[in-house]
């Protein structure tokens, strides 16, 4: 079973739309382990409506917290910690998609971050929008990851910035999926066009 972890470089830059194409495109499952806030139109709920192939299975988060704020602050909110042991992996015979919340050095807890729940075998995606501060949050991220060992793919979210798009290849050496333009309506039509395009990239994860 194939796994591959989406995060981002920030928050709002793109992750749950980026994790529905991703779905999508290889007809995966979708787990997002840890939900805070909107647990009534929550992200597995969004990507489940963007979604259109029928093989993909989405699976219940393993904490759902109800405000949405940092996890380890939502969490001491509904009275509870949460803990690394009880974060596990569904199991499927499918590829899984896991999306992240945050960046990877959200905390979840006093000492455990979400890069703590990044397995060795997992293939990272990060995507990446452009902003001021993007560069450093992006560059931030992605060594990273590489320096824990992890081959980093980006997926780019907005519109084309060539020259901080190009500084940051240049640094990280990472590859890219591809771009997800600014889009008027986010639908199952929109998902599917991306999958598409995306497809041939992603089978090489």
């Amino acid at each position: 079973m194939k796994k591959i972890f989406i995060t981002g470089i920030s928050t709002e830059v793109g992750k749950t739309v980026a994790s529905a194409i991703v779905t999508e495109a290889l007809h995966a499952d979708y787990w997002k382990p840890i939900q805070a806030g909107e647990l009534d139109y929550s992200d597995t709920h969004k990507v489940k409506n963007l979604v259109s192939n029928d093989a993909s299975k989405f699976h219940k988060n393993s904490y759902a917290l109800e405000t949405p704020m940092s996890p380890h602050a939502a969490a001491t909110i509904d009275n509870t910690v949460i803990q690394l042991d009880k974060i596990i992996c569904p199991e499927t015979e499918n590829t899984l998609v896991i999306e992240g919340a945050g960046g990877v050095l959200v905390p979840l807890n006093d000492t455990d971050t979400i890069l703590d729940i990044i397995q060795p075998d997992y293939k990272i995606i990060v995507v990446s929008r452009h902003y001021l501060g993007s560069i450093n949050h992006t560059l931030l991220t992605v060594k990273l990851l590489q320096e824990k060992g992890f081959k980093v793919s980006i997926i780019f979210s907005g519109a084309e910035n060539k020259e901080t798009e190009s500084i940051i290849l240049k640094m990280t050496g990472a590859e890219v999926i591809g771009r997800i333009d600014e889009e008027e309506n986010i639908d199952q039509t929109t998902t599917k066009k991306y999958a598409d395009l995306f497809k041939e990239n992603l089978l090489k994860l």
